[in-house]
This record gives C-alpha cells, sequence and structure tokens, in this order.
C-alpha cells in the first residue's frame, strides 16, 4: 500500500491522540483495517494507548462502517471511533 491515506480520529480517540486527523502512508503488506491497526500501534505510545482495544474501537472506510478484516487497498479514508450508544 504506496498511496497516502487519511485517517480520522472521533472522540476519545482523538483526545487521546491530541489531533483529529494525520495523512500517512502505510507500508506495503498493511492490506486489512487490522493490519492498519497494527502498524499504527508501533509508530508511538500515543498510537498504542489510543489504539489500544479493539474492543472498544470502530471503523468506517471511506465514510462505511467496516470490520477489522476489511481491506484498505484504494480506500482514501479510514475513521475511528468509539461504539455509540443511545440514551
Amino acid at each position: 500500500m504506496s498511496a497516502s491515506l487519511r485517517l480520522l480520529y472521533f472522540a476519545w480517540v482523538r483526545e487521546r491522540l491530541g489531533r483529529q486527523q494525520e495523512e500517512l502512508t502505510p507500508p506495503d503488506g498493511v492490506r486489512t483495517v487490522g493490519d492498519l491497526l497494527g502498524w499504527l500501534r508501533g509508530l508511538d505510545d500515543a498510537h498504542a494507548d489510543a489504539l489500544a482495544d479493539e474492543n472498544v474501537l470502530r471503523v468506517a472506510v471511506d465514510q462505511r462502517h467496516a470490520d477489522f478484516d476489511t481491506p484498505i487497498e484504494g480506500a482514501r479514508e479510514v475513521a475511528f471511533f468509539p461504539p455509540v450508544t443511545g440514551g
């Protein structure tokens, strides 16, 4: 995957990272959302902390809800956010 990817962060994910978005180019071999998460966690302590627990993360690829096995090839944007609850 040699294309640049816009990453968006919402709610406490954004707060822990200290940024709302960033543009990164994942290395070859990062093919799915799960691969992307693994790579991001290795960038620094902030990413490792904010993205540590997949059980409390939801993801969207190009504004469509996705799973961790969703391919990201050709995607322009991946968003990470906590589960949404009603009340």
